[in-house]
């Protein structure tokens, strides 16, 4: 499943609405830059500054930050570049130089460099990345957390049907009604039925109200992204896919390799080792739901991880 930082988006509004996934959402490709941000890279970072940016949606700037404080606590000298736009744009701009950091989803990354890519563990995804990419990036650990595809379910459905995986779904699927975007059914129907045997009882065109759709019973499971606020907010449970029917999305530092040292590469690697989905979930409930800013956000769980 792509992750077009911009078609069929996640982007978090003042509304918290946000997109379901589709089996082909993708927040990096969700919004055009400004005018102002989407002209030339500017010069290579140099004198050991390094320039963090970000696409133009909260959960990526939240990371950006994240990254950017992380840095400066160690004294990396940090210029930021937030809300740019497009992966279409950041590529260009980590690779020339003009970018030096870049918080990206391992599954889309793939999928931009690579059309042909089929890896979808996160291991295999990893490894098609560092044969695919150019010699002037490379990705750092990847994080625990994912920004995916999911199916997800209210929580005492969970609990009442014995609900941990989606494999657990196959013993109930006929009974379920499941939601997500009007392109949903034709994209993952014989993905479902391949990887887990699923046969659901009915598919509905929920999109973009497809969280509250579970809340409320008008489906029994539905096409989320695992870090969507609503998951918290209507007490919701992400399904863990044990068997790899949507492609890993880990979050990872992309960085420009001439541009960073073993501190930046260091201290990066030890913000991915903290950070999973739950957390990420938490903080973007702060971020898109209670209106906080996301520097205050990222410093709070700096803080909390020692990592300030």
């Amino acid at each position: 499943m792509k992750r077009f930082f911009g078609t069929a988006a996640v982007i978090l509004s003042a509304a918290l609405t946000l997109s379901a996934c589709g089996g082909g959402g993708d927040p990096l490709t969700s919004a055009s830059a400004s005018p102002a941000e989407s002209g030339a890279a500017s010069a290579p970072a140099s004198g050991g500054k390094v320039v963090v940016g970000s696409a133009n949606f909260p959960e990526n700037v939240l990371l950006a930050e994240i990254y950017s404080q992380a840095l400066t606590a160690k004294g990396v000298q940090v210029e930021e570049k937030l809300n740019i736009g497009s992966r279409e744009i950041l590529y260009d701009q980590i690779k020339s130089g003009g970018l030096t950091i870049l918080p990206e989803y391992i599954g889309s990354l793939l999928a931009y460099v690579d059309k042909e890519a089929t890896a979808k563990s996160k291991d295999d995804v990893v490894a098609a990345l560092k044969e695919k990419l150019p010699a002037e990036l490379e990705i750092l650990e990847p994080a625990a957390a994912e920004d995916n595809n999911s199916l997800t379910v209210a929580k005492a459905t969970a609990e009442k049907d014995g609900l941990t995986t989606i494999e657990d779904l196959a013993k109930v699927a006929k009974n379920y009604a499941v939601g997500g975007p009007p392109e949903f059914q034709s994209r993952q129907e014989k993905n479902f039925q391949d990887t887990y045997g699923l046969e659901f009882k009915e598919w509905k065109k929920t999109g973009d109200a497809t969280a509250d759709a579970i809340k409320d019973g008008t489906v029994q499971v539905g096409n989320v992204f695992t870090t969507d606020p609503k998951i918290v907010i209507n007490d919701l449970v992400s399904l863990q896919d044990t068997k790899n029917a949507f492609a890993a999305e880990n979050i990872t530092p992309l960085v420009n390799k001439a541009a960073v040292n073993d501190t930046v590469r260091t201290t990066l690697n030890a913000v991915s080792a903290k950070l999973d989905t739950a957390g990420l979930v938490a903080l973007m409930k702060r971020v898109a739901v209670d209106k906080e800013d996301a520097d205050a956000v990222a410093k709070d769980w700096l803080t909390q991880n020692g990592l300030l």
